[in-house]
Formats: C-alpha cells, structure tokens, sequence
C-alpha cells in the first residue's frame, strides 16, 4: 500500500473512529418507506425527520441517499406486493409503520426499522425478544399495558363520572386486537367497564355507532390503525354529537380534531429509526439491535373540540397539557 494512502486511512480511523460506510464508499444507499396508508415522502413530516437525520450522520439525499417511499391507501392487502416493489428496487431497509406492514417486510427478509404502530413484537411472534429481536427487524416499540392506563386515567380525569368506556379497534390487525387487551385489561384494573367494538372495515363503524346509541357510554377510546385513522372524523362527529369525551393515541389526532390525545413523540420515534438506519446502513444486523422505547409522551387537548362537545376541561388536566389547540 502506498504511504500516502495508509496515512489517510489511519487519519480516518484516529480521527473520526471507525469510518461509516458513507465515508468508505461512494455507493448510493437506497432507502425504502412502507405505510398502509399514504407514503413517507421526502416532504412529509415523517420523512423530512428521517432525511435530516440521515444527513447529520453522512447520508445526505441527492448525494449518496436515495427514497423509494410507498404507501397501501388503506388497503393492507397491498402491503406484500408494494413490500415486493421495494425489494426488486434493492433498498438497503425499510422503514415501516404498522404490524401488517412488519409482517410483510418479515415475510421479504427485508432489514427492517419499525418507527410506529406495530404493537407489542414479542407477544405477536414478531421478534425474539426486545433485547435481540432476531431475524431483520428492529425499531421502536411501545408499552401498551402502561400507555392504557394512563389514556384511561386522563380520560377519567376529564369525566370523573366516567364508568364505562367504548373501544375501537381493527380486530383483523393482531398487533392493534392485543393493543386493545391491553388497555381493556387496564380498564378493569380502574374498575372500568368495557364495550368492545372490533370492526374489521368501513361500514363496521355504523354497527359500532349504532351499539352506542343504543346503549351509551360514558366516553370513547380509539385504537389507532390505518382502518381507524382513515375513519377518524366518522368517530370525532359522533363524539360531538353525543358529548361524549374520546382519547387518542398520537398527537395529530387531537390537532385533527380529537379531543385529546396521549402518547409517544412521533417526531421522537422517527428521530431514532432515522438512527437505527444509520447503523444499518454501517453494517449493522437489525436482528442485533435492540428495539427502542420512547421517552417522550405528549398530552394533547383541543378546546375548539371540547367546546363543540359542551366539555369543560378540568384545570388540572389542563395544567398537564404539553399542547393545547385552541
């Protein structure tokens, strides 16, 4: 090896640490985004985090980093076949929201970073362990028995008479049906009753309407999936109309026009899979790292909809509020 190029390796090496592949290699890297709803683009917020992030850690877009971004409209069957687009695009990993989208990806052996969505991985079967999730996924997993029982609380907390409460959920996604065991399981433990209310497709939800129209409840909890959020202003109306008080799960269903809202930072959940990328884009084995937690959990409140549904927010709840829309 000639001097000149052994002393600009050891420079690499001594001076920043082992090199990124980025610096070693003038190969694009090819980026690959999965939702069952629309696509995590360039421009979308999601993918403005993904890209800024990448960038800071030497993948810069137009540079050395390419984005195929897909998105299934709602329609999860899709999911394989658009999962089968980004392979034959040969990308490097995927990232993904949703547990049908991690099945698909799983099924491709595809690497794998999950920012959101997919419910408990251990439980589903959908990885080993947390710890060494095993096989090409990895990502960002939420505590669902936990989030539960504070949503509840909160809602409790805005309806002390609150006894019963109705929850939605996509009952054909295994990931958001143990989701809703979880918070079920929660309610019980408040001395909450449950009414269940699975559905598995758009018209389900005016059986759902019609089950608490018949027999009310005392407020709503809507577990999110690509079949719910797309029906989300469906439940909102009713929730108004009915002054009944409803949480969410992430923040931009309360800007949306939900009551409220609690749980993890999805600027946060996209930081790190943006992270976890990176050091697969460095050689890393996605089976190898851990999956991550959130740390940060936003509480959402929107006055302009709680005075629609004639809902005086308590102070106290207010005080807690990290934003409150008006």
């Amino acid at each position: 090896m000639r001097r000149r190029e052994f002393l600009a390796g050891l420079g690499c090496v001594s001076l920043l640490g082992p090199c990124s592949a980025a610096a070693q290699s003038d190969r694009t890297f090819r980026l690959g985004t999965l939702t069952p709803i629309a696509p995590i683009t360039e421009t979308s917020p999601g993918g403005k985090i993904l890209i800024k992030v990448l960038g800071e850690r030497s993948f810069k877009l137009g540079q050395n980093l390419a984005i195929e971004a897909r998105g299934a409209a709602g329609d999860v069957a899709k999911l394989p076949a658009l999962m089968a687009e980004l392979k034959a695009a040969k990308v490097d990993a995927v990232v993904i929201i949703g547990y049908p989208t991690a099945m698909a990806a799983k099924a491709a052996d595809i690497p794998t970073v999950a920012a959101s969505g997919i419910g408990d991985p251990v439980e589903t079967r959908l990885i080993e362990s947390l710890a060494h999730p095993g096989g090409k996924i990895t990502g960002i997993s939420d505590v669902a028995a936990t989030l539960s029982a504070k949503r509840l609380s909160l809602l409790k907390d805005m309806s002390p008479k609150l006894t019963k409460v109705a929850m939605l959920w996509n009952k054909d996604d295994l990931g958001m049906t143990m989701r809703y065991q979880a918070s079920a399981k929660a309610a019980q433990a408040l001395g909450l009753s449950v009414q269940a209310l699975g559905v598995r497709e758009p018209d389900d939800f005016e059986e759902a309407f019609s089950v608490m129209n018949a027999d009310p409840p005392d407020g709503i909890l809507m577990v999110a999936d690509a079949l719910t959020i797309l029906n989300r202003k469906r439940v909102y109306e009713f929730a108004v109309q009915r002054k009944l008080p409803a949480i969410y799960e992430n923040a931009d269903l309360a800007r949306d026009g939900g009551l409220m809202s609690y749980g993890a930072d999805v600027l946060e959940s996209f930081e790190r899979a943006a992270a976890l990328v990176a050091r697969i884009f460095n050689g890393a084995n996605p089976g190898d790292l851990p999956f991550e937690q959130p740390t940060r959990y936003p509480l959402v409140i929107n006055l302009k909809t709680a005075k629609a549904t004639g809902l005086e927010i308590p102070p106290t709840l207010l005080a807690l509020a990290d934003e409150v829309i008006e």
